[in-house]
């Protein structure tokens, strides 16, 4: 008898997207993202996507020292894979991205693998009321933002990271992307297996339409064979929707309360862990296996977590 196919579920606990008004259970400060974390890896997630964020305002932050005391807390209470943002915010320099993620050498960290305009504004339509003044000017200025990710700022990033025997979760917001990608594969500045992480529904990137995630799927197959590892992310209401149809195709999938503040219509997260279990039995239900942390270091020849800077 065949064994069951292994899904990677990847949790990204909190990140640049939402702000902390928008829900009370997106964590902010460093122990109630180390306590989420640990919750959705006990909830079967085997990468932790993560970011980190100022506890005086809820603003995102590249800061390591805010990074620390949760990572600390990660590795002494999981195996889960650390994955560390490189994206931090499009407000940030590539310099600023990369301090903790070069501090620290995780053994992954995230990549976008272009320059989109990201258009976060739509939100102000759903949220009036924010804490904090910052938040609404984030939303409001998304609509003339362009996230710069250029040929020279991914080589950097991609140099420095490999370096320290880091490799990515390489993040494709769009089919350009993904020929962004094979550019840098055929110059031989990455290698297989590739985590390709398709992303859907962001206001800037490709849409969450069946017809995109098959698009970007059959792209992918053409242009990387079977040097790749998929996985998908829907952003908002799209996230469950798009890792149930993805994964019957053949895909990990990524949630978390970076990608999504919503467990249904109109019916906020309460945990990353919630989100976790939720496609926990989506994939259990298409008769898959949850791959453990271990499994995922196999599957995407991972250096080991003894290979880390703390």
């Amino acid at each position: 008898m065949a064994s069951k196919r292994k899904v990677i579920i990847t949790c990204a606990v909190t990140g640049a997207i939402h702000t902390p008004s928008m829900s009370p259970h997106l964590p902010v400060s460093a122990q109630q993202i180390g306590e989420a974390a640990v919750a959705a890896a006990q909830a079967g997630a085997a990468i932790l996507h993560l970011h980190a964020r100022d506890p005086s305002n809820g603003r995102p932050s590249q800061d390591p020292e805010l990074f620390l005391p949760f990572l600390q807390h990660i590795r002494a209470n999981t195996n889960a894979v650390i994955n560390i943002t490189t994206g931090g915010s499009p407000h940030m320099t590539v310099q600023e991205r990369m301090q903790p993620a070069m501090r620290f050498k995780p053994e992954v960290a995230s990549l976008n693998m272009g320059s989109m305009n990201f258009g976060l504004f739509p939100m102000l339509d759903r949220f009036k009321s924010f804490e904090h003044e910052w938040e609404r000017q984030h939303l409001e200025n998304s609509r003339d933002l362009v996230f710069k990710n250029t040929f020279a700022d991914i080589e950097t990033i991609l140099r420095r990271g490999t370096d320290n025997g880091t490799r990515f979760e390489f993040e494709c917001y769009d089919i350009s992307h993904l020929y962004n990608l094979a550019h840098f594969l055929d110059r031989g500045l990455v290698k297989g297996p590739l985590l390709v992480q398709s992303v859907f529904g962001i206001l800037g990137g490709i849409g969450a339409h069946p017809e995109d995630v098959i698009h970007m799927r059959r792209t992918a197959d053409r242009l990387f064979g079977d040097q790749y590892q998929w996985s998908v992310l829907g952003a908002g209401r799209n996230q469950l929707v798009v890792a149930s149809m993805a994964a019957a195709m053949g895909s990990h999938v990524r949630v978390g309360l970076e990608d999504s503040l919503w467990i249904g219509p109109g019916e906020l997260a309460a945990s990353n862990a919630q989100q976790v279990s939720r496609v926990r039995s989506i994939l259990e239900a298409l008769n898959l296996e949850i791959a453990t942390p271990d499994d995922a270091r196999r599957i995407l020849a991972l250096k080991g977590a003894d290979q880390q800077a703390f």
